[in-house]
């Protein structure tokens, strides 16, 4: 089995004019890194806040790079620009709510405008396309809690069979009868 791709798209205007570092992009690797025995890489974007662009940036990832499981950090918010859920939605053929569900729950024991956030999940295809906050520690709280399942629904939809170290994440199958 080959190394297992991720996409890693940032949606955020100033990091894509290069105004500041991404640090969301980075917490995600970080968090890969750490958690993830199986053999990996990334496919990188950072993309303004614009559906279109962050629409063909996921389908690319999806169906030509054939990442089993992109992660967009920023974009999920109500403000007027943010279009993340949005395009989301437009490309993936089902969509997992329940990963928002969690995610907001999580993050309103944090902070109270936690309800304010859109994120979501779905499927593409052979790929996972989940939706994370901007900031690097709502990302690292919401991706801890949701990644449990993560490995299982890429085995559901036929992706690679993602392993981690237990000792920093421990993740979710059924026992096979």
């Amino acid at each position: 089995m080959g190394k297992v791709k991720i996409g890693i798209i940032n949606v955020s205007d100033r990091a894509s004019r290069g105004e500041y570092e991404d640090l969301p992009g980075k917490e995600v690797k970080r968090l890969m890194d750490l958690w993830l025995t199986s053999e990996w890489e990334a496919e990188y974007a950072v993309i303004p806040d614009e559906q279109d662009q962050l629409e063909a940036a996921m389908t690319q990832m999806a169906d030509e790079k054939g990442c089993s499981l992109i992660v967009t950090t920023g974009g999920t918010g109500p403000a007027v620009r943010d279009v993340t859920p949005e395009a989301t939605e437009a490309v993936c053929e089902k969509m997992l709510p329940g990963f928002g569900e969690l995610m907001r729950q999580t993050s309103l024991q944090y902070v109270p405008t936690a309800i304010l956030s859109r994120q979501t999940a779905g499927i593409r295809g052979k790929s996972l396309i989940v939706n994370l906050p901007g900031k690097p520690k709502s990302i690292k709280e919401c991706l801890e809690v949701v990644f449990p399942a993560i490995p299982y629904c890429i085995d559901l939809i036929e992706g690679p069979y993602i392993e981690t170290n237990p000792e920093e994440m421990k993740v979710f199958r059924p026992k096979q009868k």
